[in-house]
């Protein structure tokens, strides 16, 4: 089993196709952002500058990322592999991830990218609907996610509400954030021959089974 790394544009449906792997596979879903938010809790001066950092809504320093990350490496759930989820975000910590890696005496694996068109990234976030009381997920601009009744929850009759960031002018924002982060990176890992790219735009299943063919392989 290879260790697993997911580039994707935001709405891409990244978490999603995780959650499959982890699913079939059994290997942890490594993801920086639950783990700073665990270390917030802790009752030291770590847990205390994480905690106040996020809350600000800065971000935690480079050292402390790394210092963490490869402390979650090193248990024993890892060894048969793992998906790191959140980093790296741009290029220096790319090659500071690579460090990690070799210094645990592990292989990059398979860096996979899902490859979407802006236009439909953007009708999903725009579109999104969630509901107040049983958080199901909607989407008015296709029909066969949209609600019944318009902002009332099929599920349970909740009134449905769109996220604040779920618009055109944050999405935009965000786009050009990956794009201008996130791009170096892709020619990183192509450059290493580790990088495997799967189209976004078809269905949840079958871009599973694309990225399952690739794990076998």
């Amino acid at each position: 089993m290879k260790n697993i790394m997911f580039i994707a544009p935001p709405a891409a449906g990244k978490g999603t196709q995780a959650e499959l792997v982890v699913e079939k596979y059994g290997i942890p879903h490594i993801s920086t952002g639950d783990i700073l938010r665990e270390i917030s809790k802790e009752d030291n001066e770590i847990g205390q500058y994480v905690a106040e950092t996020l809350a600000s809504g800065k971000l935690v320093k480079d050292e402390i990322t790394y210092k963490l990350i490869e402390d979650r490496l090193k248990k024993d759930d890892c060894k048969n592999g793992f998906i790191i989820d959140g980093f790296p975000r741009n290029l220096k910590q790319a090659y500071e991830y690579d460090k990690i890696l070799k210094k645990l005496d592990y292989e990059v694996g398979n860096v996979i990218l899902i490859n979407i068109d802006k236009e439909t990234l953007e009708k999903r976030i725009v579109g999104r609907r969630i509901c107040e009381d049983c958080h199901a997920i909607y989407n008015i601009n296709y029909k066969n996610s949209s609600p019944k009744v318009d902002s009332i929850c099929d599920n349970c009759g909740g009134k449905l509400y769109q996220r604040t960031d779920d618009n055109l002018e944050s999405f935009n924002t965000r786009y050009q954030m990956y794009l201008d982060k996130t791009e170096p990176i892709i020619d990183h890992y192509r450059k290493q021959n580790v990088l495997k790219e799967v189209d976004g735009n078809d269905t949840i299943e079958n871009i599973f089974k694309k990225i399952d063919n690739i794990i076998k392989n």
